[in-house]
């Protein structure tokens, strides 16, 4: 299996370039350069995650350097749960929890397996290896947790001053040693745009070996196909029909995740994207127009996304506007919105979202009656709802339980440096 740019499909790389690379040397994000075709019948005996993630990731790191560790890595990096819980009173549908990792948010999934990858590809390396990452709240807290304390791999996390929520920001902040938390003056984009921006200075390159752990390294996306695996298999085994899932969307790699899984044969149907009010991609899905914008602040900070970099993933597989509306649908869902679903389902079905999460149940309360009764549906909870006691806490009238493994990070003490968002304010702290 080789990746290729998509920008140019000339430019190939393994799997262990591409993860070390982040992005292509055109600027362009890697994506396989085929599909492997599989289908639920494959994975008869697995239930685990464990052993679904190695046969279903095994072509993916076929001929790679990577290839006989795979195992070893799975272990490594997938060692806490990952439920599928039936949603009260509803027709047929599930949540699957994605919070029960170190810091209580699906990125979990991909930073501990890029971490385990890049440790192992890392080993004996002249150098370090500089991790910049670019985040809107839970990616640099999962990716600096994943890395925190690897010999020969230094973590650079930039973040948006005064858009991210206080526990979150308590998580990118915590660390010390060889992780280093930026505080940017601006919006996600902009730390996105640093980032890339980095990557593509010839100064920099010289100075510093750099890698991202964004989405936009195939090393994040791989691991969290696996989770829709799971979750499909298990639905599928079920009922005999395929899951549909609801996705809370930004950056959108949470979402390519699931149309690579389906794309490779998986038994998956209708795939919602749940956004707030950044309408970058509903708007595109309605209208064919691409028309990044600024980021618009909401409660689901982790989604407040203007320019999402996986969307030339998405456009590079669907080429034709049209497919990729008929690919995936999508809703918007305001604040307000996000406010009176966490009260509602907190009261009628003992539910506590986040206000990501939130975004999904909204949706699939939207549904037409006949499409849900229709399902079986599958939501996607991105992040525990402790993570933002100021915006769940007043909205159900109790406090939310802090994960044990969350409550040891808040506990400790802040180290951030503040930058404006320039590349020279980067390249200073990089020198």
């Amino acid at each position: 299996m080789l990746y290729v740019s998509t920008r140019n499909a000339d430019l190939t790389a393994t799997l262990s370039q591409a993860l070390r690379r982040g992005l292509a040397p055109d600027g362009g994000l890697y994506v396989p350069d085929r599909f492997p075709t599989e289908s639920g019948a494959g994975f008869e005996g697995a239930s685990a995650l464990g052993a679904i993630a190695t046969r279903f990731l095994a072509p993916f790191f076929q001929g790679d350097a990577l290839e006989g560790e795979l195992p070893a890595i799975v272990r490594e990096a997938f060692d806490f749960p990952v439920p599928l819980v039936p949603l009260p009173a509803a027709d047929d549908a599930a949540v699957l929890e994605l919070f029960h990792g170190p810091t209580a948010a699906f990125k979990d999934f991909g930073a501990r397996f890029l971490a385990a990858c890049l440790g192992r590809l890392h080993r004996d390396a002249r150098r370090p290896l500089t991790i910049l990452v670019a985040t809107s709240g839970d990616t640099g807290g999962a990716v600096a947790a994943a890395f925190h304390g690897r010999p020969g791999v230094e973590v650079v996390v930039l973040y948006p001053r005064g858009l991210v929520s206080p526990r979150q920001e308590a998580q990118l902040t915590c660390w010390g040693g060889n992780v280093r938390a930026l505080s940017v003056a601006g919006t996600f984009d902009d730390c996105q745009r640093l980032v890339k921006a980095a990557f593509a200075d010839p100064a920099l390159a010289a100075r510093r070996e750099l890698s991202s752990a964004n989405s936009i390294n195939v090393g994040r996306l791989l691991p969290q196909a696996c989770y829709y695996v799971l979750a499909s298999l298990a639905t599928w085994r079920r009922t005999g029909r395929p899951a549909n899932f609801i996705v809370p969307s930004g950056n959108l790699g949470n979402v390519l995740a699931c149309v690579w899984a389906r794309r490779v044969g998986l038994p998956i149907g209708d795939l919602v994207l749940a956004f707030n009010a950044n309408r970058t991609v509903p708007d595109y899905l309605a209208t064919g127009e691409w028309r990044p914008r600024d980021s618009v602040a909401t409660l689901a900070s982790a989604m407040d996304v203007g320019n999402p970099s996986n969307m030339e993933r998405l456009r590079h597989l669907y080429p034709a506007w049209r497919e990729l509306a008929q690919a995936v649908s999508s809703v918007t869902v305001s604040d307000e919105e996000i406010r009176a679903r966490i009260r509602t389902d907190r009261a009628a079905l003992g539910q506590t979202w986040c206000p990501h999460t939130a975004t999904a149940a909204e949706a699939y309360a939207r549904l037409p009656a006949a499409r849900r009764a229709a399902g079986p549906w599958v939501l996607v909870a991105t992040a525990h709802p402790a993570k933002f006691p100021e915006t769940v806490e007043p909205l159900i009238g109790a406090e939310v339980p802090v994960p044990a493994a969350l409550a040891r990070l808040l506990a400790l003490p802040r180290q951030v440096t503040e930058i404006p968002a320039t590349l020279e304010a980067l390249g200073a702290v990089l020198a």
